[in-house]
């Protein structure tokens, strides 16, 4: 019987051949892996646009990368985080609620959380609410954290770091924040802006004005501001009060009566209402209210700081948003049963 010899094969060459299949292995993984951070990302067909994502303060990448993946929105969680620890970027992961958009790569998802590229929520205060209806407006909304007390007018006068009474100090504009954002925080950018508008403005003042300080001027813009939503008046009110202020007489309006009466205003303005005696019945008291009654925007800033004064100290509102300016009191007269009582002259 005859018995065949195998030969064995060197070690060398076994080596060689599983070294060759090592090297195979690793550019398959190598090639998956690749393919897995350029993926584009899977968000659900009936996701929300846009659709957000909530990475906390502390949150351990690995839990976020888990949870893409148990979305099916990322195809490995392993690699993903295996890139970003290699990368350094894992630590770099920034808080904050992230839009993911259909065509970006896990790649580009990590890119735009390193970058602290936060999707921006907005918040718009009118011009001419007061600093209640901001705040409030504030602190109704679901993703800004409320911590403040509107009624502690102490605690808002040391938040805008000043010894004025806090109504007329917050900016109406739209502002942009993140989720979690304080109330706190949106209302000290609001009066670093309105310090900036009334320095701005103040600079640019006309001459011979009834102003002693920016406050002042604060106080008339926050007038102004109620009294018309119209810009083509502002300036033309302006000019009444400044021209009123000058001749030493009441400015006699009623946006500063009804804001002296505050939950007492039932919506009409009494005869009654125009006798009592507030600081802020400027039917009763010279010169200026003590502080302003709205939050004035820039153009009401910039009426009262570059008023037209063309000689009116009067006017009466037409009912169609417009006023009519009188030089003379027969004249405003006149006009008050025309345009208030209906009476044709």
């Amino acid at each position: 019987m005859r018995i065949t010899q195998i030969k064995q094969i060197p070690w060398q060459k076994q080596l060689l051949f599983w070294a060759y299949i090592a090297a195979v292995c690793l550019l398959l993984r190598g090639f998956f892996f690749y393919q897995h951070l350029q993926a584009d990302l899977q968000l659900p067909e009936a996701a929300p646009a846009p659709y957000l994502i909530n990475i906390q303060s502390g949150q351990a990448f690995s839990s976020l990368t888990d949870s893409l993946e148990e979305s099916g929105i990322i195809p490995s969680s392993f690699d993903l985080r295996l890139y970003a620890r290699l990368s350094g970027k894992a630590e770099q992961v920034k808080a904050g609620e992230y839009v993911l958009e259909q065509g970006m790569s896990a790649l580009e998802m990590l890119d735009k959380l390193v970058a602290g590229s936060v999707f921006y929520r907005q918040l718009s205060i009118p011009e001419g609410w007061t600093l209640a209806q901001a705040l409030a407006q504030m602190q109704a909304h679901p993703h800004i954290t409320a911590s403040l007390d509107i009624d502690d007018a102490a605690q808002l006068q040391n938040l805008f770091a000043t010894d004025y009474y806090p109504e007329g100090l917050f900016f109406p504009d739209t502002y942009n924040f993140s989720t979690g954002t304080s109330d706190r925080e949106l209302l000290r950018r609001g009066a670093t802006l309105m310090q900036q508008v009334l320095t701005e403005e103040w600079q640019r003042r006309a001459v011979g004005l009834p102003y002693d300080e920016p406050y002042d001027a604060l106080i008339m813009a926050s007038i102004i501001e109620k009294e018309t939503g119209r810009a083509e008046e502002r300036r033309l009110i302006a000019g009444v009060f400044v021209n009123r202020l000058l001749n030493n007489m009441r400015l006699q309006t009623d946006p500063t009566v009804i804001y002296g009466l505050g939950d007492r205003f039932t919506g009409d303005l009494t005869r009654a209402n125009l006798q009592e005696q507030t600081p802020y019945n400027t039917y009763r008291i010279n010169g200026l209210p003590p502080t302003p009654i709205a939050l004035p925007g820039r153009e009401a800033i910039a009426a009262a700081l570059n008023p037209d004064i063309s000689g009116y100290l009067y006017f009466v509102a037409r009912g169609d948003g417009t006023h009519y300016f009188s030089t003379t009191l027969e004249e405003h007269n006149a006009a008050v049963e025309r345009y208030q009582l209906g009476i044709e002259n």
